[in-house]
């Protein structure tokens, strides 16, 4: 049967791919829009097969709070400029919204979470690839929860960060002031006691080997490897960071200008560029 610009243009309405792919989808269904778009997904499944061995280092990091709950996801394709098209940008926050509604524990639970039409996210996702001809993935889901949570997406959709809070009542730059400070200097936890172990074993070994090679005593060695922990400690952990904005506070002198029981209680960083 002959196929119609309408029909077309409704195929492409249902299932987002381009107007080419719409009107084979159709030519081979016969005009049946349920067959179209079963082998519109069939091709978003032989796609996602093909290239899952490609790597997905563009994307879209999208983040967001309600409630207590904030959530950052991060959607990946191939290149950029998949990345910018507004469907790729509109699927993210779909799932985002889901996430924020349905608030999954893991990245596991929100794939497998169903979207308007009773069809999970990794089956949205598959169908988008197939459109794009590129490989996509959910590259992360993350979130936290407190008396008050603040998100942050920095310029361009590259790096978003989420911040919870021991209270309620943080004033609204503040908390962003704080988010900001995630994403630029990239700390490790909020506060030394939480580094991992690992972490600190790599960080006492390395100063160690920088002392022998200078030449320092071995007795000397645990000393001065504990200096370098404790310099560690105030570069990469949120409370001791020195305040972006100002470096003759510290976070926690910061948060405490406000109020001495504030503090941090969790965050979460996601981004596609290298650190």
């Amino acid at each position: 049967m002959a196929v119609t610009m309408a029909d077309i243009s409704h195929l492409r309405k249902m299932s987002g791919a381009g107007m080419m792919d719409c009107k084979k989808a159709l030519e081979e269904a016969n005009g049946d829009f349920d067959k179209a778009m079963e082998i519109i997904r069939k091709k978003g499944q032989a796609v996602a097969a093909k290239r899952s061995d490609r790597e997905a280092s563009e994307g879209c990091v999208l983040a967001t709070e309600k409630n207590g709950f904030a959530a950052v996801v991060a959607l990946k394709c191939e290149t950029d400029f998949v990345a910018k098209n507004a469907d790729f940008v509109a699927l993210t926050q779909e799932i985002l919204d889901i996430a924020m509604a349905q608030k999954p524990a893991s990245k596991e639970d929100l794939l497998a979470t169903a979207m308007a039409d009773g069809r999970s996210i990794q089956e949205h996702i598959t169908d988008r690839s197939g459109i794009t001809g590129e490989k996509m993935e959910l590259g992360a889901y993350e979130f936290v929860n407190g008396e008050l949570t603040v998100s942050y997406i920095h310029p361009g959709n590259k790096l978003a960060t989420v911040v919870a809070f021991n209270q309620a009542d943080v004033e609204h730059q503040m908390a962003r002031d704080i988010a900001m400070q995630v994403a630029a200097m990239n700390p490790v936890s909020v506060r030394p006691e939480e580094v991992p172990q690992n972490i600190i074993d790599q960080e006492l070994e390395i100063a160690k080997d920088k002392a022998r090679q200078a030449g320092k005593p071995e007795n000397l060695l645990d000393r001065i490897a504990q200096g370098a922990l404790q310099k560690y400690y105030k570069e990469n952990t949120l409370l001791q960071q020195e305040f972006v904005k100002d470096a003759k506070l510290t976070i926690e002198q910061y948060l405490h200008s406000a109020n001495k029981e504030l503090t941090v209680v969790a965050f979460k960083r996601v981004t596609l560029n290298v650190d």
